[in-house]
C-alpha cells in the first residue's frame, strides 16, 4: 500500500465496495493487492442489494391443470328411442287400416310403455353425465396451491385461519427456487419472516433474520470461498454495525449503510496495512489515520478514497510533510521537514515546490496549522469496537436460532407433516 494516497485492500483504485450480481440479494468480497486504496468487488459469487434480496420464482408452487371435460354425444340414446316407437307405429297402422282386436290393442299398450320406459331411462342417463361434468368440473381445481412443512395433521388450512383475527402464526417451512437456491425456516403471512437459512445453491448462505422476505435485524453471511460478515442489517442491505473479514484476510469492522462501509470504522489489509477513520459510500472519506505497509503513517483528511486536504504525513525515513494535499499529491503551502532538520516551506504543485517561501509567511503558517489540527482529530476519532462487538454476538445468536428454524423445518418433512396452502 505504498504512495502518497493511501492504501488499501483492493486490486484497482478508487473502487467502491460494492456487491456483485445475483438473485438476495447478497454480498461483496475483497482482494487485496498493492497499490490499492479501497475494497473492491470480488468474483465471488454474491448477490445484488439493488434487487432487495428477490429470490427467484419459488419452484415450490404446485399449479393444478385444468381439464376441460364435455358430456358424451346423445346419438345412441335416441337410437335406442326410436326402435322402440317402431313397433308402437307399426300396431296403430294395422289397426286403422282392418280394424282391430282385444289382441292388437294390447300389444298397442306394451309397445306404448315400453316406450315411456326407454324414455325415462335416457333422461336419466343424461341427468347423471351432466352432474358428473358439474362436479369434475369444479373451479377448485383452478387454484394454484404452495407446499409448506410444519403444520400438524388435522389441523385448520391457513387460509381459514387467516379469516380470524390473530390468527396469522409463525410456522416452519422450506422453499425452493429456480436458480437452484432453497430457504429453510420461519414464514410469516405467506413470506419469509422471523429466523431462517437462505442457502445459495454452490456459493454460501445467510443465516439470521427475516421480515417480510428480506435480511432485517442481525444475521451471518458466509460465501464459499471464505468470506463472511457478521452484523445487523436493514431492507436486505447491510446496515448498522458489522464486520465482514474477506478470505484474502482483509477485515472491515464498523458503521454500515445501504449495503457499504459507511460512518467510522477500521479496515485492516493481509499486507499489514490499515486505516481508521470515516467511511462514506464504501471508500474513505473524512478524516482518517493511515499505517501503510512500508511503515508510511499519514494523519488527516480524504475525499473519495484519497488523501485530499489537510494532513500530515509521516515517512518511515524520518521525513514529514505537513499540508495542503489534492488527491494524494502536495498541493498548495506546506512545509517538508527532513530527518536532519532541514526545512522546505512554500507553494507545491503536484508534489513539487513550486515557490519557496519562508516558514513565516502567514500562507504557509495557515496550512500547518490546518494540517496539524486535521491530524489530531483523525487521531482521537472516536472508536465503535464496543457496537461492533455487540453487534457480532446477536448475529451469531440470530444464526443460531435460524438454524434451529431450518433444523425443525428438516425434521417435520422427514415426520410427513406437509401442508398444502391454497394461495
Amino acid at each position: 500500500m505504498d504512495g502518497h494516497g493511501g492504501g488499501g485492500s483492493g486490486t484497482g483504485a478508487g473502487s467502491k465496495l460494492t456487491r456483485t450480481p445475483s438473485s438476495l440479494l447478497r454480498s461483496p468480497t475483497v482482494r487485496a493487492g498493492p497499490g490499492a486504496a479501497s475494497f473492491h468487488a470480488l468474483d465471488d459469487p454474491e448477490p445484488d442489494d439493488k434487487k432487495a434480496q428477490a429470490p427467484a420464482k419459488p419452484r415450490a408452487l404446485l399449479r393444478l391443470a385444468h381439464h376441460r371435460l364435455r358430456p358424451g354425444p346423445a346419438q345412441p340414446a335416441l337410437l335406442l328411442l326410436v326402435v322402440l316407437l317402431l313397433p308402437a307405429l307399426a300396431l296403430a297402422a294395422l289397426l286403422l287400416r282392418g280394424g282391430g282386436g282385444s289382441h292388437h290393442l294390447a300389444l298397442l299398450a306394451a309397445a306404448a310403455g315400453a316406450a315411456l320406459a326407454a324414455a325415462a331411462a335416457v333422461a336419466r342417463l343424461r341427468g347423471a353425465r351432466a352432474g358428473a361434468f358439474r362436479a369434475r368440473a369444479s373451479p377448485a381445481l383452478a387454484a394454484s396451491v404452495q407446499w409448506f412443512i410444519g403444520e400438524a395433521e388435522g389441523e385448520e388450512p391457513q387460509h381459514h385461519r387467516a379469516s380470524k383475527k390473530g390468527a396469522a402464526e409463525v410456522r416452519e417451512g422450506v422453499e425452493f427456487y429456480s436458480n437452484g437456491d432453497r430457504y429453510e425456516g420461519e414464514f410469516h403471512g405467506g413470506r419469509c419472516s422471523g429466523g431462517g437459512v437462505y442457502s445459495f445453491f454452490g456459493k454460501g448462505k445467510y443465516e439470521g433474520d427475516w421480515v417480510e422476505g428480506k435480511y432485517d435485524g442481525y444475521g451471518v453471511e458466509s460465501w464459499a470461498r471464505g468470506s463472511r460478515y457478521r452484523g445487523q442489517y436493514r431492507q436486505g442491505l447491510r446496515h448498522g454495525h458489522g464486520v465482514y473479514r474477506f478470505y484474502s484476510g482483509d477485515c472491515y469492522a464498523g458503521e454500515w449503510a445501504g449495503g457499504q462501509s459507511h460512518g467510522i470504522g477500521a479496515q485492516t489489509c493481509s499486507d499489514g496495512s490499515s486505516y481508521a477513520g470515516e467511511f462514506k459510500g464504501g471508500v474513505k472519506h473524512g478524516l482518517g489515520s493511515y499505517h501503510f505497509r512500508n511503515g508510511d503513517r499519514y494523519a488527516g483528511e480524504y475525499f473519495a478514497d484519497k488523501i485530499h486536504g489537510f494532513g500530515v504525513y509521516t515517512f518511515a525515513n524520518g521525513h514529514c510533510y505537513e499540508g495542503s494535499w489534492h488527491e494524494g499529491k502536495k498541493q498548495g503551502f506546506g512545509m517538508y521537514a527532513f530527518r536532519n532538520s532541514d526545512e522546505r516551506a512554500g507553494e507545491w504543485d503536484s508534489g513539487i515546490l513550486k515557490n519557496s517561501l519562508p516558514l513565516s509567511d502567514p500562507a504557509v503558517q495557515r496550512s500547518l496549522q490546518a494540517a496539524r489540527r486535521a491530524a489530531v482529530s483523525a487521531v482521537h476519532l472516536p472508536r465503535v469496537d464496543e457496537q461492533v462487538n455487540k453487534a457480532v454476538m446477536a448475529a451469531n445468536r440470530a444464526a443460531t436460532a435460524a438454524r434451529v428454524a431450518a433444523i425443525k423445518a428438516v425434521q417435520n418433512r422427514i415426520d410427513g407433516k406437509l401442508c398444502f396452502i391454497d394461495v
